[in-house]
């Protein structure tokens, strides 16, 4: 295996690229004392780019983002939790408005660069007068230390058990670049830009043309491939802002001799963000990792690695250790693209139950302990193509009913 170009910053958050400032705090949205408002600014103007998710039903806050990346340019991403502001009429489309008015004065920015990002309970107007309140204090504790970049992770949290964040930095004109990314996202998890929000930031000196080209392509392979239960939110939506601080002397695009570098970099951030998500969906138990090989494309190959992934019965089989590969062979063959029903592999890590659509013998003491570990692989090989896919997602368990069954209370 080749050796990544990039290097995990240990420590790093949202705010260590240069020019980024951060902060997080609890207005009165939550009905917890958890930080439920926060912000990130950047001291100057950022090359930006954002995807959205592919509801139809979406949520006033992501409009309000859209219009203001129409010149591709962002200072500042504020974001609330415990309110979606999603299916809230004309009412829900003036507070997002509002949200952008009061964070550009309160920041010293204009309106149309900022970004507004909502997540929480679908169909509940805000709390206005917390959100008013929020926003205010903000700017009284932006900063670019360590604690402050923690504040904002912990404010776009909602059911999920811990914060997803990851810094890495690689050389680029001989400058360091740094690239970091925090999310959250842990139910109503599915493929397609998932129930989630991401906020990623550079200090790469990249135009907002390129930004967008790579962040689509990176989320094809990375948020668009996991998936907790099936369901798509209102109010999905990845931003990634680039304040251009690094030094390096000539801009990337696809014709910078360190491009393949930054790629590399940018899609271990969406990457590992992603499976994070996967891992902590809610009352999950394991990461489930589903690899297709040998389709013959690589929209076969995800189309396939999204169904076995998506499976309720895979899901509930991995969570009770059970190694009942009829249930992934049937996943295979309902996945809506050409798969030959003779030619089909499938391994669980490295136990083969499968070998051209045939059952194997094989231990089953060996597998229900390896289906009792915290992560789980799944191997499916077409043996029709050299295109392959990997999906992310988890077991299907009790406690996700349960938190469900209970979310608006």
């Amino acid at each position: 295996m080749a050796v990544p170009s990039y290097t995990v910053v240990e420590g790093g958050s949202i705010i260590t690229p240069k020019g980024f400032r951060a902060s997080g705090l609890h207005c009165g949205l939550k009905k917890t004392d958890r930080n439920d408002i926060g912000a990130i600014v950047c001291e100057v103007p950022a090359s930006a780019a954002a995807v959205y998710t592919t509801n139809l039903f979406q949520a006033a806050p992501l409009q309000t983002t859209r219009d203001s990346l129409a010149n591709g340019v962002l200072r500042a991403v504020i974001v609330n939790s415990g309110n979606a502001n999603a299916c809230t009429g004309t009412q829900g489309d003036a507070d997002a408005s509002e949200m952008r008015d009061l964070a550009a004065k309160s920041f010293g920015v204009n309106p149309e660069d900022v970004a507004v990002a909502s997540t929480g309970v679908i169909g509940e107007n805000l709390k206005m007068d917390c959100v008013r309140s929020g926003i205010a204090r903000l700017a009284d504790v932006l900063a670019g230390d360590a604690d402050a970049g923690e504040q904002f992770s912990q404010a776009i949290l909602t059911t999920d058990l811990v914060k997803k964040e990851l810094c890495v930095s690689l050389p680029i004109d001989g400058q360091t670049v740094t690239i970091a990314g925090a999310a959250k996202g842990s139910g109503m998890i599915h493929p397609n830009m998932a129930t989630m929000l991401a906020f990623m930031t550079t200090d790469a000196k990249i135009g907002s043309e390129a930004l967008h080209k790579l962040l689509r392509r990176t989320t094809e392979n990375t948020f668009n491939m996991i998936t907790v239960d099936g369901d798509t939110s209102t109010n999905d939506m990845l931003v990634v802002m680039a304040s251009g601080l690094s030094g390096q002397k000539q801009e990337l695009d696809e014709a910078h001799p360190d491009w393949a570098a930054f790629a590399e970099a940018f899609v271990r951030v969406c990457e590992h963000l992603a499976k994070a998500i996967a891992r902590d969906g809610e009352g999950a138990t394991k990461l489930v990792e589903v690899t297709v090989s040998g389709a013959e494309s690589e929209e076969s190959a995800r189309a396939v690695a999204k169904t076995v992934i998506g499976s309720s019965l895979v899901k509930t089989a991995v969570y009770g250790a059970d190694a009942n590969w009829g249930r992934i062979i049937a996943a295979v063959g309902r996945a809506g693209v050409p798969v030959h029903p003779h030619t089909v592999d499938i391994k669980l890590g490295d136990i083969v139950v499968l070998t051209s659509s045939q059952p194997v013998a094989f231990d089953e003491e060996l597998a229900l302990e390896y289906l009792k570990g915290d992560t789980v692989t799944i191997s499916v090989e077409l043996n029709m193509g050299e295109a392959q896919a990997t999906a992310w997602g988890c077991d299907l368990t009790y406690d996700y009913v349960r938190i469900n069954a209970a979310y608006r209370t």
